[in-house]
């Protein structure tokens, strides 16, 4: 019997804990200092066991996941060093930094014990215990970075059990992992929260400006809605990366000041040329660390129960409908219904349901 403890049974400790939950071979035991939540995990059966004792949940452990705040991650890892766990464990983690754990996990770590940095990268516009899913990390990347000087045998040893998500295991070196992600995520994130305030500060004084940021601003802010505090530590975790990633971002935005100062045009077009042939070649289908929107666009007429006509057709199909919105500013979007859905297979089942009645865009 292989026994797994995780720290932090939200969404992405959850969805990790179903992916063994259930298997005789596996027992999961869920760790939260509160008791509501303990108990939550158990009515959800989420876990096998679960408790708000430390050294009552890594008791006999072979693997410990840490899915806590990155800003938690080392205070976790001093405080299990403190407790006697099973000889040769593995503890891993899933933050998004993992440069910082992995050099303090190896100035804390005690002979006979092993960490190796994880981060699935994969995640869901919801939150909580409540949103995890078996499915989660399938066809994701899950990236490891084990530091210089853990056995192989180890790390081959946490990949065969991590082989249950069915995610795609990738081994990283630390820091790359945090240059790369620092690029393809936590600058996004950054770049959508500074785009929001600024509009937000033109807002003030011209409430034209919420009114009409429907539709395609809103889709490329929607990460600015991301949770404060987990991206707090995140950002000031990996500060380093990020402030030569600005610098780099400061040089691409004068470029384009200097393009339109000049008014030029072929400048311009260029840009954007070389941008989207750099991102048509992206991977569409493949779960990523920005979570993907899965959204149709139906063109319907502006009559009393049309809504319910598509809701109807698309729950008689047994199609499970994300969420639905009506758009007013029809700017950068192809239809007045963003119909959205848990996976591509559902949002290509309804656009060839819906197609049939309607203009659907995808």
């Amino acid at each position: 019997m292989t026994k797994i403890a995780i720290f932090g049974v939200g969404l992405i400790g959850g969805s990790l804990a179903l992916c063994y939950k259930g298997k005789p071979e596996f027992t999961v035991i869920g760790h939260s200092p509160n008791p509501n939540s303990v108990e939550k995990l158990l009515k959800r059966n989420v876990v096998d066991h679960a408790t708000t004792d430390m050294a009552e949940a890594v008791d006999g452990a072979d693997y410990i996941f840490l899915c806590v705040p990155v800003g938690n991650l080392e205070e976790y890892v001093q405080k299990l060093m403190k407790l006697p766990l099973k000889r040769g464990c593995i503890i891993t983690d899933v933050g998004s930094t993992k440069a910082s754990i992995t050099e303090s996990a190896a100035a804390h770590l005690k002979e006979g014990y092993y960490f190796i940095g994880g981060h699935p990268m994969a995640g869901s516009e919801r939150h909580g215990v409540e949103a995890a899913s078996s499915h989660l990390y399938e066809n994701a990347f899950y990236v490891l970075t084990p530091a210089e000087g853990t056995p192989q045998a180890e790390v081959d040893r946490l990949t065969s059990l991590l082989s249950h998500t069915k995610a795609q295991i990738v081994q990283v070196d630390a820091r790359e992992h945090d240059d790369i992600v620092g690029a393809i995520s936590h600058l996004p994130h950054i770049i959508a929260v500074a785009l929001v305030n600024q509009v937000r500060g033109y807002n003030e004084s011209n409430p034209l400006y919420q009114n009409l940021a429907a539709g395609g601003f809103r889709d490329i802010t929607r990460i600015a809605s991301s949770e404060p505090t987990i991206w707090r530590d995140i950002l000031v975790n990996n500060r380093q990366v990020l402030l030569k990633l600005l610098k780099d971002w400061n040089d691409e935005i004068s470029r384009f000041v200097h393009l339109i100062e000049q008014s030029d045009g072929e400048g311009i077009a260029e840009q954007f040329r070389i941008a989207g042939e750099f991102r048509n070649k992206l991977p569409e289908r493949r779960k990523g660390v920005l979570t993907s929107l899965f959204d149709i666009y139906v063109d319907v007429p502006d009559h009393p129960g049309i809504i319910g006509s598509i809701t109807s057709l698309l729950g008689n199909a047994r199609i499970n409908l994300s969420n639905i919105q009506i758009i007013e500013s029809r700017e950068d979007v192809p239809g007045i219904l963003r119909l959205s859905f848990r996976n591509q297979e559902e949002a290509d089942r309804a656009s060839a349901l819906l197609g049939k009645e309607y203009a659907v865009h995808v």
